[in-house]
């Protein structure tokens, strides 16, 4: 079971046993970000105090690298996010996609082919390193960028997609993840990030935990030197595989039952609160 919340207020107070990590990943909505989507001073400060004592940061979320932009103060000092639950690898600062494993486009065309067969009136968009692709049946939950190429999405061309996105606005959410995840089956990953009523598919083998492997690999650091945050179904497999996880106090309960360890609530910058006690301590 996790283990209590740390307290909101005063000086910050370590868990005891804790193993001090190398790299802290952290989710963005519902996680590191409070409820209206703005960034605390207080998190701006854990993050850069975390950085400035020799331990990596990384922004792992569902994202697309489009949304990303706008949260470049608080991308670590390598400027990379880990987004699209895990599809880009997207250089903040430069604004560029350095990576992707996305959906080919043959498989795609199957995977949407069984879902309008088995869920009429379902719509779709896509999330692709070339930018945002929807149809007009997709009831977007968002407002829809300028530059957004509107057309069937299996005709959006050869571009392997990062992320495919499907609604059904007319199906209780719970039936209609359920659903998508039955027609969908090994062709793919359905994961949920807590935006109502989305299904976001990705490639086979796309997590936000196979992402954050890779990039570990990459700067040496082992599953057991990683402190991991989150608060959806979407972030489990990350959880999973990192050394040390914490669930936020507003989790989804699978996260809360699966987290070593909670700490406070988005909107009591419950993830600074951990990362200030890594820099009250002496390594």
């Amino acid at each position: 079971m996790p283990s209590s919340p740390v307290p909101g207020v005063g000086a910050p107070r370590a868990v005891p046993g804790l193993r001090r990590p190398r790299l802290v990943a952290t989710d963005l909505d519902g996680t590191l970000l409070r409820s209206d989507g703005s960034v605390s001073e207080r998190t701006r400060a854990a993050l850069a105090a975390v950085e400035a004592v020799g331990i990596h940061t990384v922004l792992v979320t569902a994202r697309p690298p489009r949304w990303l932009d706008e949260l470049e103060s608080v991308v670590g000092a390598g400027g990379i996010a880990l987004c699209g639950n895990g599809a880009f690898v997207y250089d903040v600062p430069r604004r560029e996609v350095l990576s992707h494993r996305g959906i080919a486009p043959e498989v795609l065309a199957g995977i949407v082919a069984d879902l309008r067969r088995e869920l009429p009136g379902m719509g779709f968009a896509a999330e692709r390193a070339s930018g945002f692709g929807y149809e007009q049946g997709y009831a977007s939950p968002h407002e829809i960028p300028r530059d957004a190429v509107c057309g069937a999405i299996e005709e959006l061309g050869d571009e392997p997609v990062g992320k495919l996105l499907g609604r059904l606005p007319t199906m209780s959410e719970s039936q209609f993840l359920d659903a998508v995840a039955r027609v969908v089956g090994d062709r793919g990953i359905v994961a949920y990030s807590g935006a109502g009523g989305l299904a976001e598919i990705s490639a086979p083998g796309v997590t936000k935990a196979a992402a954050l492997a890779d990039w570990c690999v990459g700067l040496d650091v082992e599953a057991a030197d990683v402190w991991a945050f989150g608060d959806m179904p979407n972030d489990l497999p990350m959880l999973a595989w990192a050394g040390t996880s914490f669930a936020v106090a507003n989790g989804h309960t699978d996260v809360l039952d699966l987290a070593d360890h909670t700490c406070p609530a988005n909107d009591e910058d419950g993830v600074a609160q951990m990362l200030e006690t890594l820099v009250a301590q002496r390594p």
